[in-house]
């Protein structure tokens, strides 16, 4: 190859690594979902109680504190939780304590959710995403996992499997809602 079309290729590849360099520059990694920054925004189909079917938003419960559960029908840890979410919800719940468990389970097992909250007496909101968005916009590595999130909708707990008729899980959500 003559030092002229070395020359090119050399132009070329510094080019295109500059160019690749700037490319990355304007990328934007999104920020980490953390204990202290705001909860995103998370849009689902109610599957029950009342009104289901409708589209729901995470924002429409604003001012409240929210308990954001997100799970699936078929996961065991899961089915080992439901049933202390829903002791936290009858205790609280009269308080101002909203339970919004999201199911990732695919599209078309809303039959599946609502015998899944018939069989733990579910009392709190269930919805449904099929899509995967929140499992995206919450950075999930799996489920289920739990988020505490404050009345200006910061996130104030994260947590996976838990029991939530612990006295400090109780009393750390006690406190918010006195706040």
């Amino acid at each position: 190859m003559s030092r002229s079309r070395w020359y090119l290729v050399a132009a070329l590849c510094v080019g295109g690594g500059v160019g690749a360099v700037l490319g990355l520059a304007r990328l934007q990694v999104p920020a980490a979902v953390d204990v202290g920054g705001p909860a995103p925004e998370v849009v689902a189909r109610r599957v029950g109680p009342g009104e289901p079917g409708r589209t729901v938003r995470l924002s429409e419960y604003r001012g409240r504190v929210v308990l954001l559960n997100i799970w699936a029908t078929w996961c065991d840890p899961c089915r080992r939780e439901m049933p202390s979410i829903e002791r936290l919800y009858q205790e609280l719940g009269p308080r101002g304590l909203a339970v919004v468990a999201v199911s990732v389970d695919d599209a078309g097992a809303e039959a599946d959710i609502h015998a899944f909250a018939q069989e733990y007496g579910l009392t709190f909101e269930i919805w449904h995403d099929p899509t995967g968005a929140i499992q995206q916009a919450y950075q999930l590595i799996g489920v289920p996992q739990s988020f505490v999130i404050d009345r200006g909708g910061v996130i104030r707990k994260k947590t996976f499997e838990a029991d939530w008729s612990e006295p400090a899980n109780r009393m750390f959500v006690a406190d918010l809602l006195g706040q």
